[in-house]
């Protein structure tokens, strides 16, 4: 069975390695893939956005612990979230937020169930004593139900899906900036195609506009620090410069609005 591992713990502590090893006690047989442990410390909305973009290449029924928990020892609820393809396990503070999105018929629960975790839990490392070994039971095959009880108030974050204005104006958001300072909105291919609208398209970000989709990064025609629009390799609409920064251009951070006003010229 396949488990996954994204944290914002770095590298250098112990910590990943200790929840390698809680997984393993369990499940000896378990195959453990990183997907990163370098999200920005206590950052749950970046994390959200790279557990998204990263999980759906695995095969269905993989395992995905993800520990970006700033609320570890509060009252936040450790939980399960099982959709039609794979199963996360992690804090309840919006970090599966796009996995309820896309697939509204997910199943959570809340893990009570004590006879899974590590004896004793510790306060401030539910990662090692909570989330990994009840993983390594889930890779062994034991029921959810036999985990905890099912819930469904489970905390989502606000930006998950643009939403129209009643002038027909879509406002969506910044959701992620990568490393090259390409800006990902929550803006799909689906969104664009419900847009009533009929003349030329544009995004309005930061009062900057934004005219045209290109097809890559690269496109003939792109110069400078011209700002463009491109379908990213997560299927949501980029806003990029060509080898520039897009963010830099536009003075944007994460939660930036951006208003689509009106069909895209291509």
């Amino acid at each position: 069975m396949i488990v996954t591992l994204l944290t914002d713990f770095g590298t250098e502590d112990y910590y990943v390695g200790a929840m390698k090893g809680a997984i393993l006690s369990v499940s000896p047989d378990a195959c453990i893939v990183d997907l990163t442990h370098q999200i920005p410390p206590h950052d749950v909305e970046a994390g959200a956005f790279v557990l998204s973009a990263a999980s759906e290449t695995f095969p269905p029924g993989t395992i995905h612990v993800a520990v970006v928990d700033p609320g570890v020892g509060s009252a936040r609820r450790p939980i399960i979230v099982a959709s039609h393809r794979h199963t996360f396990v992690g804090p309840d503070n919006g970090l599966f937020t796009f996995v309820y999105e896309r697939d509204p018929e997910a199943r959570v629960f809340h893990l009570t169930n004590e006879d899974y975790f590590r004896s004793p839990v510790s306060a401030t490392f539910h990662g090692r004593d909570l989330f990994a070994p009840v993983a390594g039971a889930l890779a062994n095959g034991v029921a959810l139900e036999a985990l905890g009880e099912r819930i469904d108030d489970y905390i989502k974050l606000s930006f998950a899906a643009p939403h129209r204005l009643p002038d027909g104006t879509l406002e969506a958001a910044i959701i992620h900036i990568d490393r090259f300072g390409n800006c990902v909105t929550n803006i799909s291919r689906r969104d664009l195609l419900d847009d009533p609208s009929s003349g030329a398209m544009r995004l309005i970000v930061n009062g900057h506009q934004i005219n045209s989709i290109r097809d890559f990064f690269a496109a003939q025609g792109v110069a400078g620090d011209e700002l463009f629009a491109v379908w990213g390799s997560a299927n949501l609409l980029e806003i990029a410069v060509n080898r520039g920064s897009a963010a830099g251009v536009l003075g944007a951070a994460r939660g930036q609005h951006v208003l689509v006003t009106t069909d895209m010229k291509t």
